[in-house]
């Protein structure tokens, strides 16, 4: 298969993470005999230095015409930390999402029984931890109408949703919830707000095309409080946008790292997929950044291809990573290796017959590994 992806490695610790899911990619079309062609645009504070815009022309142009986009992260401390700064990173990112339709942004949460120690939360409560997030991502109160009057005293957000926003996105989490658990959780605030009770209503309607799910409805004051207490109860949740960036940040933490979480946002015809890690320019060049969830969302895009074997060739490589712990600081802070000898260790694993290996355990712990 040949495939077009632009890459769009933006701030921080952005391009170290989509150099290590690269290398990834680039294992996989020599295992399995694809080739995909990358092409890098700015975005983000990178671009803003060069363009004085966040999301130039040249770069959504190119997402245009690519099959896949790969983004990394963006955000700089000198936007960041400047209120009055008119232009910002995120408005590319924000802009990006609207120009490509890019309505649901779907965010897995998984638990790896190697790594059960490194959650803040007791291990009984998280183990079997296995859930999918699928957040809107171009409407509601992000998108809505903004109004600060003359004295800058009074500001307001509208959070404004169609009928068909909601449903677009409902029927992708139902048909995900049809191949998993067969369970669907809307979480809302259908209590006081009306978006949210329209939400409902949309939602209530089409599960009557999914008999086999079970639906379920959550506050979101309370989803907050059984993300912690039950993790493990969730399959699929559903939600609107401003929740499901909550939320979805709040179950960062249950696997231990927020370096570990991949993302996809899908509309009708483009893709784009980025770990939901910030821009962290604190690590910035440091080789300490963990790509794991750069390189799941990797997994993400050849997903979405339907090139199945190759993901799950990526993620048992993960896998095996996590269990031989070759890690980076966030997971270990005694950890030999950085974020290109995890890149390297994963891309080395992703292999036609992975048991066909054996691996020498002596010089993982010295920070190489051999294949032998």
């Amino acid at each position: 298969m040949k495939m077009n992806i632009a890459l769009l490695p933006g701030d921080g610790i952005g391009p170290e993470v989509i150099e290590q899911a690269v290398k990834c990619l680039q294992a996989v079309e020599e295992t399995f005999n694809h080739t995909f062609v990358y092409k890098e645009g700015l975005v983000g504070a990178a671009a803003i230095d060069k363009t004085k815009e966040p999301l130039p022309d040249s770069t959504l142009r190119l997402c245009k015409k690519v099959d896949a986009i790969l983004f990394g992260a963006i955000g700089d401390p000198k936007y960041d930390n400047d209120p009055n700064a008119k232009v910002r990173p995120e408005q590319g990112l924000l802009k990006l999402r609207k120009e490509l339709g890019l309505f649901a942004n779907i965010r897995p949460v998984k638990v790896y029984d190697s790594l059960i120690d490194k959650s803040p939360l007791k291990k009984d409560i998280v183990k079997g931890t296995d859930f999918v997030i699928y957040r809107e991502l171009t409407g509601g109160i992000y998108f809505g109408e903004k109004k600060v009057n003359e004295n800058g005293t009074i500001a307001s957000d509208l959070c404004e949703y169609s009928e068909m926003e909601i449903s677009r996105i409902t029927h992708l989490a139902f048909k995900a919830a049809n191949k998993r658990n067969k369970k669907l959780t809307l979480i809302d605030k259908a209590n006081v707000l009306e978006s949210s009770r329209l939400w409902r209503k949309v939602v209530k309607k089409i599960g009557e095309s999914y008999p086999d799910v079970a639906l379920n409805f959550l506050f979101v004051d309370n989803a907050a409080m059984q993300m912690i207490l039950n993790p493990s109860q969730f399959d699929v949740i559903l939600t609107e946008n401003m929740f499901g960036d909550i939320i979805s940040d709040e179950a960062s933490v249950i696997g231990g790292s927020i370096g570990l979480l991949p993302s996809a946002s899908i509309g009708n015809g483009h893709a784009l997929f980025e770990p939901i890690h910030g821009s962290f320019p604190q690590a910035k060049s440091e080789n300490t950044a963990n790509p794991i969830a750069a390189i799941l969302s990797a997994a993400m895009l050849l997903d979405h291809f339907h090139l199945t074997e190759e993901a799950e060739a990526v993620r048992m490589a993960v896998a095996k990573a996590l269990s031989k712990g070759v890690v980076t600081p966030d997971l270990n802070p005694k950890s030999k290796f950085g974020t290109s000898q995890v890149g390297d260790f994963i891309a080395d694993h992703i292999v036609d017959d992975e048991h066909a290996l054996i691996m020498n355990d002596e010089n993982i712990g010295l920070g190489r590994s051999t294949i032998i």
